[in-house]
């Protein structure tokens, strides 16, 4: 007997429908629009994150100075200073030697450009000097022929270089003080929001910050790993300037894809034109092996464990965020997404059944939680 459908249950379930529809479509638009506010907000926006991201590896230094006595300012101004120090040093570490063996550099890099010739020359390519020769010919006629765009993709790197010097002072200033007022925030923002907010906003941002931290210790940890075992292959094999390499991987490894291939390009031309060809490609087979070893299993296992995230769910995210931002967002894409989990965890807690114990909830692993806004020992920095 076949059944029969009911006009009133059709009708209810196509009202619920267009409703859930509706709103759905409400809330990607809302998206939209805070999409585009923060895209034209980003020469703002973008020096508060690097000034956050910079709080939460220099943190920990200004709340030992402060468990020590220190007033807050004098606090975030030695770890301020200290920080910028550091990193100057670290420029200079990669700087001065590679000066100061420039010379040998460019005649290794000449030498190594002639047996290039000389190997393209035989089998089984078997080019011609002439072949050469007219291709170098062509790309220099090629190179006169559009002088203008080359003289706008200097200009434009020029600007790019002045903007990313703006965008650091700008991350300093702000790195200091969010080290010097970061605690104040919370129980500030706590007084400012009315009813409920009060309490949900605060409790929210503080696992954020807790998240951030995480993000930032484990891509460190990372960095460091790729440095020792790229820097111990370097050692072994005796290519030069292997302490400066090793800092450059370690630096380069907080700007996802980009900063693995520019520092992997860097040891492996060094070792072309200082060991030769063979030692060339073994030190590009180390860097191979280590980066699929940091890609494919420390990072995710580090960041999943740290940011209370599923190793898949990281190796998406990084892939999502570089086709829709390229570097910044293969950059952000892992604490964005760790941030949105911790939100929507919080969520879950707050529209659970009351009845339901948290022992019943499927909950996705957070960080490690501090005190709460003004406790006993609310001196957390949270993000302004």
């Amino acid at each position: 007997m076949s059944a029969t459908l009911s006009s009133e249950k059709t009708a209810a379930a196509l009202r619920r429908s267009a409703r859930v529809s509706a709103e759905l479509l409400l809330v990607l638009l809302m998206a939209a629009v805070a999409l585009w506010l923060l895209g034209r907000t980003w020469p703002v926006v973008w020096p508060l994150i690097v000034g956050l991201l910079l709080t939460t590896l220099t943190w920990p230094f200004a709340r030992f100075l402060r468990s020590r006595g220190w007033r807050p300012a004098p606090a975030a101004a030695l770890v301020t200073v200290a920080f910028l120090l550091v990193g100057t040093g670290i420029l200079a570490l990669i700087a001065v030697p590679v000066a100061s063996q420039s010379g040998q550099l460019a005649d290794g890099v000449i030498e190594g450009i002639g047996r290039l010739r000389e190997w393209a020359a035989g089998p089984p390519l078997n080019i011609s000097d002439a072949q050469i020769t007219g291709a170098f010919d062509a790309a220099v006629d090629r190179i006169e022929n559009s002088a203008g765009s080359v003289v706008t993709t200097a200009v434009t790197g020029v600007s790019t270089v002045f903007s990313g010097l703006i965008t650091a002072v700008l991350a300093l200033f702000l790195m200091f003080f969010f080290l010097k007022d970061g605690p104040r925030f919370l129980p500030w923002l706590a007084r400012q929001l009315p009813g409920r907010l009060a309490t949900d906003v605060p409790v929210v941002a503080e696992r954020c910050w807790d998240t951030l931290g995480s993000f930032v210790r484990s891509q460190a940890f990372v960095g460091l790993l790729d440095a020792v075992f790229i820097g111990i292959g370097l050692w072994i094999l005796d290519v030069p300037l292997v302490l400066p390499l090793a800092v450059l991987t370690f630096v380069s490894a907080f700007v996802p894809i980009v900063g693995a291939v520019f520092a992997g390009f860097v040891a492996v031309l060094i070792a072309l034109v200082s060991n030769g060809l063979t030692d060339a490609l073994i030190v590009l087979a180390i860097i191979i092996a280590v980066q699929q070893l940091e890609g494919n299993v420390f990072q995710p296992m580090i960041q999943s464990r740290g940011l209370g995230l599923h190793a898949a769910v990281v190796l998406l995210a990084v892939t999502l965020g570089g086709s829709l931002a390229g570097v910044v967002g293969s950059l952000l894409a892992v604490p964005v997404a760790a941030l949105l989990a911790v939100i929507w965890n919080y969520l879950r807690e707050q529209l659970s059944d009351p009845g339901e114990g948290p022992e019943q909830l499927d909950r996705t692993p957070e960080p490690e939680q501090g005190p709460a806004p003004g406790g006993p020992d609310a001196d957390a920095p949270v993000p302004a």
